[in-house]
């Protein structure tokens, strides 16, 4: 197995490639909950990934393409009936439910790790495909996001969604309307992003989980571009595990960051810092 910085900094190149792999990535940082999940581990699920695009030939060679709709379909019988993958309200409340290989394994996670599954198989497929990070629900498209298209929700085992029933899991989520842009594909590196937001949520809501919260926060940390805001939870969250001076070197080191346009902020910043470095006496 080798070495959590290794890791890491593998993590940090594969999120700097000029067209990121999402599932090494999200393999990757499920290496970070799980220490069993090797190189072989990595590998294996890749290969599972191909092996579920694989059940898909027919269509893939088809020589007139494909309507989206009929990708859709497909994927659906596959993934959803086939496959059984879906998710439930117990789902969320399971660090598992975020870690690709244990969503292939168990065939049960969030809407966004259940998508990821859609999308890398349908990518392996040559479907054309892509992600919608709607608000509070990850979904799928097929087709072109700005013109014929078709939508599905994997974590309802791939069950269609127009338009109109995107815009109803919009409003249940948040209460505003559907926007255009909320159709637009995801980056990896944004549907990343958002794992570990979920993480870091989830981490948050059990306090004896910081060791979680930290992982996540610290490869957030890694990816091009992130909140500066993260660095002070970092900071708080060294503090928290005892790690007292670089908890406050972080905070001064944040502080410094937003001094110009926040400096009463900055200054309590710089207390925090302060009473931080107290604690060692």
């Amino acid at each position: 197995m080798y070495e959590t910085t290794g890791r890491r900094q593998r993590f940090a190149e594969a999120a700097r490639e000029k067209r990121p792999d999402l599932a090494l990535l999200c393999l990757l940082l499920a290496a970070e909950a799980d220490d069993g999940l090797d190189e072989s581990g990595i590998d294996a699920a890749q290969i599972e990934l191909d092996r579920l695009a694989g059940q898909l030939p027919a269509l893939a060679s088809a020589r007139l393409r494909p309507e989206p709709a009929r990708w859709a379909r497909a994927l659906a019988e596959l993934l959803g009936e086939r496959h059984g993958f879906q998710g439930g309200p117990a789902d969320y409340r399971r660090l598992e439910s975020s870690l690709l290989h244990e969503v292939l394994r168990r065939r049960r996670g969030l809407p966004i790790l259940l998508s990821v599954v859609w999308l890398e198989v349908a990518r392996r497929a040559g479907a054309p495909v892509y992600g919608v990070a709607l608000p509070g629900h990850f979904v799928i498209g097929f087709g072109d996001p700005y013109g014929p298209h078709a939508l599905a929700d994997p974590f309802d085992g791939g069950r269609p969604l127009s338009d109109d029933d995107a815009g109803l899991l919009v409003a249940g989520a948040t209460g505003a309307p559907l926007s255009p842009a909320m159709l637009s594909p995801a980056e990896p590196l944004e549907i990343v992003q958002r794992i570990l937001n979920n993480i870091r949520a989830w981490a948050t809501a059990r306090p004896e989980r910081s060791d979680v919260q930290l992982w996540a926060v610290e490869l957030t940390l890694l990816l091009p571009s992130h909140p500066a805001r993260l660095r002070y939870e970092h900071a708080q969250l060294l503090v928290q595990r005892g790690d007292f001076t670089g908890g406050a070197r972080e905070m001064e080191e944040y502080a410094e960051v937003i001094a110009a346009m926040e400096p009463s902020a900055a200054e309590s910043v710089r207390r925090q810092a302060r009473s931080a470095r107290a604690m060692l006496n």
